[in-house]
């Protein structure tokens, strides 16, 4: 096995499923044996997590030749194969000592801060050895949105610091020069053996040698060539880095640290009172990779986190603390669990602090810059600051020379960003194509006509979940169309409180009656209100005055795939609002969507409804083959599923879509822009 299991979800019933990779040495089939040492990709049960890393083992699954999206054989992805419904693994052969010996110091850390508050507990583990096991979804999700998901992944940052305080400590104890270096290569194969030597370990091993190195006056010119080199170097021994986001980020964050870092932090330094000088080092590293780093990131997620740079100088003085606190923890721990508590104790409140900050800052009302998506984009902002950056100390000049100039611009900034105060950011103004309402662990879109009262309405949500009050918020008093897209109750467990509330002229419902219950349920419910009720298939079309819809999916009642046929059966569309055009795909699970992805072939969207609130089960050519720049998910908070996914919002950054979910939003509005763009307003960032 070449990784840890990962848990990608949480179902119904408590199942779980992980994804791992294994290097496969023997392959039996149809009474063939074939020998291989090629990398798999394996989608598995919960009783996988127990399989240690580097273990090896036997088991009989679906072995499927990888493919891409046209359906010919994926030559350029890092797995030749996927690996499916795996039988339970059998241990053939245990892990070297020394790696049972790091895995025995990664579960009494976990053990050690297990008393500690949630987000400690959470966070000590990610900042040292990179496990993200404990860490909420919540929190998660507002460190990947205030660009500070890098400290929760082992990093080159991460390196430096530890190697940092090896460096400082013999210093401190008077080891003579000699003896330094030696011990830091010590330090930092201990330290890549506790956090796996997997590549992305090893890849940050590099770069944090490469960083400290920056940071050291006498080695300092030498840094460059070693970043070129170790580029070099690593893209000969795994090609596949030159797609991978990751190493991009990686590289370019240490080529801040080597430039920028160690000037920035003399110049802030100079500014600060001399015992406060130290500070001016600790802000200039996170900026320095955030400013490099942030054109690649507007690939990724199509706007510019503002609000990352403020998160990272909050956190930046505390991450080291609780790093090398950490560190001591997991080595106290191996020793003595009480002990480990104890040293982790002395980073509890620091990483309280990362946590309280990547909360706070993903709350801020303008904490994300719309910018363009894709290379466009990308290259703007590289140019823009590259300019900023090689006129900036002339820029610095002037606005010293001009303090009364500065002084005015600066309170016209200001004025121009801060809120108006007691405007409301809610409901949304007039020009709103969309409304992702906020109902908990469920879906409620609201589609606008020309009338203003009037709406067109996609699923209501589960039971008291406040729909009826998102209705009102918008002003809607009459749904002219109700498409219930399938018959679970978190898409049609309000049905009654809408019906009570508005008048509803017509609904659309699936073919596939199931759950029974539920679906009785709903259509006597429309019964009784004399809402006439039509069964859509794929081609049945609805129009409204200023839109229209088509039912691309399902084509009937018969035949649908999958493990769960309600799911499967929902409806799917293809809607024009305005300008806008959206694909809302219900709940459909990968067996469906393979189906959808062919029947939308060609087409593009400008906004995707996730399926099945994020779930890990997505055809991944049909998220990136939709071309929307906005993914929308209707999720609850703590919900017991694990939804939305790390994997999927992995998919969804991926394919250049920024993504905004209920849970953490509120109510979701698109608003088509005058020059034909598209923006977002959230009722409420959590």
């Amino acid at each position: 096995m070449t990784t840890q299991p990962r848990a990608l979800e949480q179902g119904p019933g408590g199942t779980q499923r992980v994804v791992l990779r294994l290097r496969v040495e023997h392959v039996s089939a149809r009474g063939a044996v074939s020998r291989s040492s090629s990398p798999v990709l394996v989608f598995a049960g919960p009783e996988w997590r127990s399989v240690p890393w580097r273990g090896t083992v036997s088991t009989t699954g679906r072995l499927a030749v990888l493919r891409d999206e046209a359906g010919s054989v994926n030559t350029s992805a890092d797995v030749v194969a996927v690996l499916t419904a795996p039988s339970d693994p059998v241990l053939e052969r245990a892990p070297p000592s020394l790696l049972r010996g790091a895995d025995r110091v990664r579960a009494r850390l976990r053990a050690a801060v297990d008393p500690l508050p949630r987000d400690a507990r959470a966070l000590i583990p990610a900042l040292v050895i990179g496990d993200t096991s404990l860490t909420p979804p919540e929190l998660s999700e507002a460190m990947l949105e205030t660009g500070m998901s890098h400290l929760s992944a082992v990093s080159g940052s991460n390196v430096a610091i530890v190697l940092a305080a090896v460096v400082l400590g013999c210093r401190a104890t008077g080891v003579p020069r000699r003896w330094r270096s030696p011990l830091a290569v010590l330090a930092l194969v201990g330290f890549v053996l506790l956090c796996r030597p997997e590549p992305s370990v090893l890849r940050a091993g590099v770069m944090g040698l490469i960083g400290l190195a920056g940071l050291s006056a006498s080695r300092r010119a030498a840094t460059l060539p070693a970043l070129g080199c170790a580029v070099i170097v690593l893209l000969c021994v795994d090609p596949h880095l030159a797609r991978s986001f990751g190493f991009a980020l990686s590289v370019l964050a240490t080529l801040g640290l080597v430039i920028f870092a160690r000037p920035w932090g003399e110049a802030f330094a100079a500014r600060l009172p001399a015992r406060a000088a130290v500070l001016g080092h600790a802000v200039a590293v996170p900026l320095a990779a955030q400013v490099v780093c942030a054109p690649v990131i507007v690939l990724l997620q199509g706007d510019i986190a503002v609000v990352a740079v403020l998160a990272n100088l909050l956190a930046a003085p505390v991450v080291a603390m609780t790093t090398v606190a950490g560190v001591a923890a997991a080595l106290g721990a191996w020793v003595w669990v009480p002990l480990g508590t104890g040293l982790a104790a002395l980073g509890a409140l620091p990483a309280w602090w990362i946590g309280a900050v990547a909360r706070a800052c993903a709350a801020l009302p303008w904490g994300h810059v719309e910018w363009a998506d894709g290379a466009v984009g990308a290259w703007t902002l590289a140019v823009l600051t590259g300019l900023l950056l090689l006129t900036g100390p002339w820029l610095s000049a002037q606005l010293r020379a001009r303090r009364a100039v500065s002084a005015v611009l600066a309170c016209a900034i200001a004025a121009t960003l801060a809120p108006v105060p007691g405007a409301s950011r809610w409901p949304p103004p007039p020009g709103w194509t969309l409304v992702a309402c906020d109902v908990g662990q469920g879906d409620a879109f609201v589609l606008p006509t020309s009338s203003p009262e009037t709406a067109v309405v996609v699923d209501v949500g589960p039971p008291e979940s406040g729909i009826v009050s998102c209705l009102r918020d918008l002003g809607v008093s009459r749904v002219s169309a109700l498409v219930l897209s399938h018959y679970h109750q978190d898409h049609v467990g309000a049905l009654g409180e809408v019906l009570a509330a508005v008048e509803v002229d017509a609904a659309f419902v699936t073919p596939v009656q199931d759950p029974v219950a539920e679906a009785a349920q709903a259509l006597q419910a429309l019964e009784q209100a004399q809402v006439p009720t039509r069964v859509a298939v794929s081609g049945t079309r609805m129009s409204w005055p200023g839109g229209a819809a088509e039912v691309v999916w399902p084509p009937s009642g018969r035949g649908v795939a999958g493990e769960s046929a309600a799911n499967n059966a929902s409806l799917v569309l293809d809607v024009t609002s305005g300008p806008t055009r959206v694909l809302f795909t219900g709940d459909i699970e990968a067996e469906a969507s393979r189906r959808v992805r062919r029947l939308v072939a060609g087409r593009r969207f400008d906004v995707l409804k996730v399926a099945h609130h994020g779930s890990a089960d997505q055809d991944a050519p049909l998220v990136r083959g939709v071309g929307a720049g906005l993914a929308l998910i209707g999720v609850g908070a703590d919900n017991s599923f694990g939804h939305p996914t790390t994997a999927t919002l992995t998919l969804l950054r991926g394919a250049g879509m920024r993504v905004r979910r209920t849970d953490l939003h509120g109510h979701v509005a698109v608003l088509a822009s005058p020059g034909g763009g598209m923006s977002v307003l959230h009722a409420a960032d959590r």
